[in-house]
């Protein structure tokens, strides 16, 4: 039984989600199942036709309920959501155990350690519960740490070129 890879993609650049999508639509396509949760990012999403069109082989995820982006939360709103996403987190972790699926995708889930609603610790315990599912972990920053965990590393960082300035 091989273990599943864990793969991290941080930086303050943008395309980090993407990266981690792609990631999953790859797997799609060759027959395997993702599952994708994100964190940080409001309330649930849409029923929406395409997100029906990509089951069952992905399956998107989020927990919280408020769409108050979480610097501007009240610490009782904060409380609150720190519950929800810890059901996002609980999920993750029956992914993991029961292997459901092939790749699980944490989008934002670095930003919870860096917000303390998770320890490092924890975040660990996680991936340890990995088996044969491939993990991929987002975010703007990463404790160091981790890095035992991973696999592969990128670190994505926006680079100011000229065609970006419309020049």
């Amino acid at each position: 039984m091989a273990r599943g890879r864990v793969r991290i993609f941080v930086g303050t650049g943008h395309g980090k989600t993407p990266a981690a999508l792609g990631l999953a639509l790859m797997r799609a396509s060759r027959g395997g199942h993702a599952v994708i949760i994100q964190f940080f990012r409001g309330r649930g999403l849409p029923d929406s036709e395409f997100n029906k069109k990509l089951e069952p082989e992905i399956k998107l995820f989020r927990f919280e309920k408020s769409d108050i982006p979480w610097a501007e939360m009240s610490e009782e709103e904060r409380s609150r959501e720190a519950a929800n996403i810890r059901n996002g987190l609980n999920y993750a972790r029956k992914v993991l155990d029961t292997g459901e699926s092939d790749l699980l995708v944490m989008d934002d889930v670095l930003g919870l350690i860096d917000n303390g609603i998770i320890t490092f610790e924890e975040m660990g315990e996680l991936l340890e519960h990995r088996e044969e599912t491939d993990v991929v972990l987002t975010g703007t920053r990463m404790d160091d740490g981790l890095c035992r965990f991973a696999d592969e590393i990128q670190e994505i960082t926006d680079c100011p070129f000229c065609c970006f300035e419309g020049k």
